[in-house]
Parts: structure tokens; sequence; C-alpha cells
């Protein structure tokens, strides 16, 4: 049953990251790396909220379901790999700064929202 949770939950977090692709895509000229930073900076207040309610005991959920949310889901949707790989994108097209800024700005602004959304979640 856990495996399960993990194919459909990936299956679900998958199509939603190619949903976030495409609407970024329509937004702005190129994707790389507002895509990318859009579905960290997502997933990470998501993982945050989920995180602070089940710590909070506010957020009951089975085991299954927990992998289905947190390994399935958000670890389909969310892409640490392509964080890097638009960094080193960025590097070769010679925009260093860029992906400094990327990396630095990803990082933070990801770890700010992950503390927010645990705050959150103690409160549901």
């Amino acid at each position: 049953m856990t495996w399960l949770a993990v194919v459909l939950g990936g299956a679900a977090g998958t199509a939603a990251r190619h949903a976030i692709n495409l609407a970024t895509t329509r937004l702005v000229s190129t994707p790389v790396p507002w895509a990318t930073a859009a579905v960290n900076m997502i997933g990470s207040l998501i993982i945050g909220v989920l995180a602070g309610g089940l710590a909070a005991a506010r957020l009951p959920m089975s085991p299954v379901a927990r992998t289905f949310v947190f390994v399935g889901i958000l670890g389909g949707f969310t892409t640490f790999s392509s964080l890097m790989l638009d960094s080193i994108t960025l590097m070769n097209a010679g925009m260093p700064a860029k992906a400094a800024l990327n990396l630095v700005g990803q990082m933070a602004l990801g770890l700010a929202l992950t503390v927010s959304g645990y705050y959150i979640g103690l409160r549901l």
C-alpha cells in the first residue's frame, strides 16, 4: 500500500509541477529559473504547513497518507535537482550573478517559507 501511495502521489506531484511549468512559460518569456523557483517556494510553504499541523497534532494523517503527501506528491512536485541545473544553465549563459542569486534566494526564501508554514500549521 505504501508503494502505491508513493507512485500515485508522485504522479500527482509531477503533473502539478508540469502545470506550474506551463503557467510560468505563459507568464514570462523563459521558465528558467522562475518555474523551479515557484515550485520550490510553493512546496516549501506546503511542507511547512503540513509538518507544523502534524507536530501540533491538529492534522491527523496515517503513515500511508503521510507517505502519499510528503514522499509522493511533494517529492514529485519539488525539484532541488532542477534548481541546481537552472543555476548551471544561468552560469553557462554567462550570468554567474543570476546563478548565485537564484541559489541563495531560493534557499533563503524556501527556509523562511518552511518555517512560516510550520508555525501556521501549529495553529491550524
